[in-house]
């Protein structure tokens, strides 16, 4: 009996020094508090809500999962805590992408860090996904960049790339779009330049490829943000109007 009350006292306690709103064990929590991650990456941790958002997507352990166009792999570090060793991450990037975050990557990568998280470096019209072998994908802050126009950026067939997304994931895997949410009515006018792109025409868009718009996450919204500034203006950077959708490959 004394060592049932001790084991519930003690229980007591430790979710009592616990944060707030969190259980005992949370795998989503466990990723953002794991003590390898970065100074940089704990820094941005409060403008991105990481493990609100890894939850609200769904990630298990086991999973495999691809991070597109990830850049230097912040959330690929973070899935890869959630899935665990028996499952994957791939971490996806273009050769521009690579050259913007190669030293974020050179870090994050450096003596056989995170052995789950597989690399590749692609162009847009084979991503080398394979069919049915996904269980989800997520494209965070460069949804907009499949309409963007530039020298040094490879033009990309949106359609295409959401196509190849698609027939990557098996039936019913998801896929998680954040971005930086432009003004009503601008489609995909905004990514050229202001980093944006209208999340109306963003449920369209992905809605006719194969997908079902299934929910948003509102806790990066931010109202003051008025969508007509270009991301990198000092007055708005990481912390821009940002919608998170969550959608499901059709079974």
């Amino acid at each position: 009996m004394f060592r049932i009350l001790l084991a519930r006292a003690l229980a007591v306690l430790f979710l009592a020094a616990a944060p707030l709103g969190w259980a005992a064990a949370d795998v989503y929590q466990d990723a953002v508090m794991n003590k390898e991650r970065s100074t940089k990456d704990r820094e941005r941790d409060a403008r991105e809500l990481p493990a609100e958002v890894l939850k609200f997507a769904g990630y298990k352990p086991g999973m495999k999962v691809a991070d597109i166009l990830g850049g230097g792999g912040y959330y690929s570090e973070l899935i890869s805590y959630v899935v665990g060793a028996q499952g994957e991450v791939l971490l996806v990037n273009n050769a521009p992408y690579i050259e913007f975050t190669k030293d974020d990557l050179k870090d994050r990568f450096t003596e056989g860090r995170l052995p789950n998280v597989k690399r590749s470096t692609v162009e847009s019209c084979n991503l080398r996904l394979g069919e049915g072998t996904l269980d989800a994908a997520l494209i965070v802050l460069s949804y907009h960049d499949l309409y963007f126009k530039d020298t040094g950026w490879p033009e990309i067939d949106a359609g295409n790339f959401l196509d190849q997304v698609n027939r990557a994931l098996k039936p019913g895997g998801t896929l998680l779009i954040v971005d930086h949410a432009a003004k009503d009515g601008t489609g995909s006018s905004a990514a050229q330049d202001l980093h944006r792109i209208e999340e109306a025409f963003a449920r369209k868009d992905i809605g006719g490829h194969g997908f079902k718009y299934e929910a948003s996450f509102d806790k990066l919204r931010n109202p003051a943000d008025d969508r007509g500034v270009v991301v990198f203006n000092p007055a708005v950077r990481g912390k821009t109007d940002r919608f998170v959708h969550l959608y499901r490959k059709s079974k």
